[in-house]
């Protein structure tokens, strides 16, 4: 029986368990996942500065004229005190004075030598950032499941953090089956297809930031298929498409079973892709997509993106959607979830209109993809629709 895709989802994170962490620089951890809570060693900004170019003055001081003979830049360290009557030149990001309670920018002031002029109505500390206004020490200021950007690397920095604990990569393997589609650096027959689906599986395991590995098939018997699995088994998950009905050759589902795969689930209530299989073999995952390319590019987006997700420790990894409007009137027959690709523009989602199993270029062209359940048959023009943006 075939499970609903909400039920596969589950199954799949509470079977997917969190790889360990690694540490490494800070440079180095772009994309991955942090492991670690990062506690403020620092206030930031650390002292109190000045937000503008200005002038540095006491707030009794405004609608009057003040003399300036000092200047204060970013990195000094400036020991005088403010006085009634004076002002101090400032530029952004220097300490703020002993004495300073607001800046007043260079453009609101008129200047006769060192003779300031400042204007009416200056509010108190105008212009000045304050000691911990963005991040107090002892503060969480990264929380551990948090993805690494460049600007959890611009906060790292800002702390003086060199190194963290990240998970490291999953790594996955593509276990290639059957003898009627070739590799794509082969001369092929009339008669024959290219493998398009494996290089997909492994370019899109790179760009959710795993390790790759290749494995090809030796043989269609069932030992030669244990063998190259056994060799896999290194892998944190192991994708294969195809191969597990029930034709003559169909051996790779035997094979598996052979070395001890425990079987989840081995049909989704989906269109396209309903036979997809989850399992595994002690702490290594097997998922099985359809042998379809359209087919097992949604699936894998739905499904193994999912179990990455969980397996890297990310905080938030469930999927996520957003609301938009469908950009035409769509049709389709009911009975299924289905799941349709289309391109998102950031206001409205186009489903693409010539899009089935088997097809290759609708993968290219779509950056998005709906779910419908098994009762839509029509969605009006202009109506809200959840997507997943790819």
């Amino acid at each position: 029986m075939a499970v609903s895709i909400t039920q596969a989802l589950d199954i799949i994170y509470e079977n997917s368990d969190v790889v360990n962490s690694q540490i490494v620089p800070i440079e180095l951890s772009l994309g991955q996942v942090l492991r670690q809570d990062v506690i403020a060693s620092f206030d930031l900004p650390r002292f109190d500065n000045s937000a503008m170019d200005g002038y540095a003055i006491k707030s009794g001081d405004e609608d009057s004229t003040v003399v300036c003979n000092q200047v204060i830049y970013a990195g000094d360290n400036p020991q005088m005190n403010l006085q009634k009557g004076e002002a101090i030149k400032i530029m952004t990001g220097a300490p703020i004075p002993n004495g300073c309670e607001a800046i007043v920018p260079i453009e609101n002031v008129s200047t006769d030598e060192n003779q300031i002029t400042l204007p009416k109505d200056i509010a108190p500390n105008a212009h000045i950032r304050r000691a911990g206004e963005d991040i107090k020490k002892g503060t969480i200021c990264l929380n551990s499941g948090e993805k690494i950007t460049a600007y959890s690397i611009a906060l790292l920095a800002s702390q003086g953090v060199t190194h963290i604990s990240v998970s490291r990569p999953i790594r996955v393997a593509v276990f290639a089956t059957g003898d009627e589609l070739r590799p794509h650096f082969d001369k092929i027959e009339s008669h024959q297809l290219y493998n398009s689906n494996t290089p997909m599986f492994l370019a899109r395991a790179k760009e959710l930031g795993c390790e790759t590995q290749y494995i090809i098939s030796s043989g269609d018997t069932i030992e030669a298929i244990e063998e190259s699995i056994k060799s896999a088994l290194n892998a944190d998950i192991i994708i294969t498409s195809g191969g597990v009905s029930m034709g003559d050759k169909d051996f790779t589902k035997e094979a598996f079973i052979n070395l001890g795969m425990k079987l989840h689930f081995d049909k989704i209530d989906i269109k396209p892709g309903k036979p997809t299989a989850f399992g595994k073999i002690e702490d290594t995952i097997i998922i099985n997509l359809a042998g379809n390319p359209l087919a097992s590019m949604v699936n894998y987006e739905i499904f193994v993106k999912a179990i990455i997700s969980r397996m890297s420790g990310l905080k938030a990894y469930q999927h996520s959607y957003i609301t938009t409007q469908i950009s035409k009137e769509f049709k389709q027959r009911k009975g299924r979830h289905t799941v349709t690709l289309g391109v998102y523009n950031g206001k409205a989602f186009t489903p693409l209109s010539k899009q089935s199993p088997g097809m290759i270029s609708p993968m290219q062209k779509a950056n998005s993809l709906m779910i419908t359940d098994a009762q839509t048959e029509l969605i009006s023009k202009g109506q809200d629709v959840e997507i997943m943006v790819l």
